[in-house]
């Protein structure tokens, strides 16, 4: 049973920078596709990046040029840095990743962009 357990939310002044972590509890980290997903009250979850297995990453149009997506495989660990945080970036973050067709996700974080 793999599992997700994401860190690093909290409130940020517009224009602040967050790095959110996901760690994995998995040995096979290395095969599983990565992503980070936001949610709001009252709106559907949103992908917001995703990172491969080989490193080839995606971003939502909401946030290229802005987050940065990684992933270190030695410490089974994604990360989501954020920079210029805009008060639209505020919801709750989750790490996701799927293990024969079942989603897996963590407890969520919370980033809230407010001055």
């Amino acid at each position: 049973q793999v599992q997700l357990v994401e860190s690093g939310g909290g409130l940020v002044q517009p224009g602040g920078s967050l790095r959110l972590s996901c760690a994995a509890s998995t040995q096979s980290f290395w095969f599983y596709i990565m992503d980070w997903y936001r949610q709001v009250p009252g709106k559907q979850r949103e992908l917001v990046a995703s990172i491969g297995s080989g490193g080839t990453t995606k971003y939502a149009d909401s946030v290229k040029g802005r987050f940065s997506i990684s992933r270190n495989n030695t410490e089974k660990t994604s990360y989501l840095q954020m920079n210029s945080l805009r008060p639209e970036d505020t919801a709750m973050y989750y790490c996701h990743t799927t293990r024969f067709g079942v989603n897996i996700w963590g407890q969520g974080t919370q980033v809230t962009v407010s001055s």
